[in-house]
């Protein structure tokens, strides 16, 4: 995804992975990680650097001013990764160890710019709409986005077969296969969309823009994240 922008070392890194306010957290399957997801608190000191509102790093993307409200302390979950070998429960381990540790924290709603695996502004737009036909789209917030640079005009990595986009186009849009990390995020977190896609030259995909309030994580998530501390013990 980073294309030819290839790190000098065997690390990708930036310059938030080091402030105080920054939790990485890792999944172990025994002895070796194999996930890691970031979680970025608020930070004076890059707000008033950086000339933004709270100093997270996706205030290059989004305008967070309709967001704030006393009460609310939002932390940016970032950065993703898993081996392709990890085990099957290796996403919600990852979420309930970002989970314990906002809690910790003071955290009250999470935001992130979620990938939708695709290049194409078409299928972008088909996603936004089956989001919203889901529910999944917020009635209460909404962003703004910054201005980034066009998508491709011929889209170089799109996700869906041409009957798939054929089908969506129609209206067939219940069969539509989410991307994973929104479909993880959405479905499992209780996140919702709160702004259109928007293309990310960083990484030459969509992103779309979602907020998670902690205290409305499912049950059901939150029992299996309590499973998870059992077997731990």
């Amino acid at each position: 995804m980073l294309g030819p922008r290839r790190p000098r070392a065997p690390r990708e890194a930036d310059c938030f992975d080091t402030l105080r306010t920054t939790a990485h957290v890792v999944v172990y399957s025994d002895a070796e990680p194999v996930a890691t997801a970031r979680l970025l608190m608020p930070n004076a000191e890059v707000a008033a650097f950086a000339d933004t509102l709270v100093g997270l790093d996706i205030e290059k993307k989004l305008d967070l001013s309709e967001l704030l409200a006393p009460g609310r302390v939002f932390a940016e979950t970032t950065r993703y990764c898993a081996t392709q070998r990890s085990p099957h429960s290796t996403a919600l381990r990852l979420q309930a160890g970002l989970y314990r540790e906002s809690r910790r924290r003071g955290v009250t709603h999470w935001i992130a710019a979620a990938n939708m695996e695709t290049d194409s502004q078409e299928e972008a737009d088909l996603y936004y709409q089956a989001a919203a036909r889901r529910g999944w789209v917020s009635e209460r917030f909404r962003v703004r986005t910054r201005e980034f640079p066009p998508p491709p005009t011929q889209p170089l990595a799109p996700r869906l077969t041409p009957e798939q986009r054929a089908r969506a186009r129609q209206g067939q849009l219940e069969s539509l296969r989410m991307p994973r990390i929104v479909s993880l995020f959405a479905d499992k977190m209780g996140a919702r969309f709160i702004g259109p896609p928007h293309f990310d030259p960083a990484f030459n995909r969509f992103t779309v823009p979602l907020v998670a309030a902690l205290d409305a994580i499912p049950q059901r998530t939150l029992d299996l994240f309590a499973a998870l501390d059992a077997d731990a013990a």
